[in-house]
C-alpha cells in the first residue's frame, strides 16, 4: 500500500510538469486569419492613398494629412489588438486620377467603403473590440464628409 501511495504520489507530480509544459507550447494565432485583417489593411490602404493625394497636389496637406495619420492610427491599434507587428507608416501608393473634384470623390468613395466594412464588422465583434471598430467605422464618416 505505501508503494502504491509513493508511485501514485510521483505520478501525481510529474504529470502536472508534463501538462504545464504542453500548454506552453501552444502556438501564437495567426493573425492573418484575424477577422480584423482586412481592417488593418484597408487602413494602411486608405492612408496610402490619402498619402498620395498630398504628394500629388501638397495644396490638399491641411486638409487630408490628418486623414492619413487617423488611418495610421487605426492601422497600429488594429495590429495591436490583433498582434501583428506594428505597421510602420505607409508610404504614398499612387494618386487617384484626375483633377482635385475627381481626387476628392475616389477617396471620399473610398472612405464610405470603408465605413461600411468597418460598420459590418462593429456589428459582428465580441464587446472587446466594438469599441475600437465603432470608432474606426465613426472616424470613416467623418472622413466622408471632410471630403465633400
Amino acid at each position: 500500500m505505501l508503494r502504491t501511495g509513493a508511485l501514485l504520489a510521483l505520478g501525481g507530480a510529474t504529470v502536472p510538469l508534463t501538462g504545464c509544459d504542453l500548454l506552453d507550447r501552444e502556438d501564437a494565432p495567426d493573425p492573418a486569419a484575424d477577422p480584423l485583417a482586412p481592417l488593418l489593411a484597408g487602413a494602411l490602404d486608405l492612408a496610402a492613398r490619402h498619402r498620395a493625394a498630398v504628394a500629388a497636389d501638397p495644396t490638399l496637406a491641411d486638409r487630408l494629412g490628418p486623414i492619413a495619420e487617423a488611418h495610421q492610427a487605426h492601422a497600429t491599434e488594429l495590429g495591436r489588438v490583433i498582434g501583428a507587428a506594428s505597421p510602420s507608416p505607409t508610404p504614398a501608393g499612387s494618386a487617384p486620377a484626375g483633377d482635385r473634384t475627381a481626387v476628392l470623390a475616389a477617396l471620399r468613395a473610398a472612405e464610405q467603403q470603408g465605413r461600411q466594412d468597418a460598420a459590418a464588422a462593429c456589428a459582428q465583434a465580441p464587446a472587446e473590440r466594438a469599441a475600437l471598430l465603432g470608432s474606426v467605422a465613426a472616424a470613416r464618416a467623418t472622413h466622408v464628409e471632410a471630403l465633400k
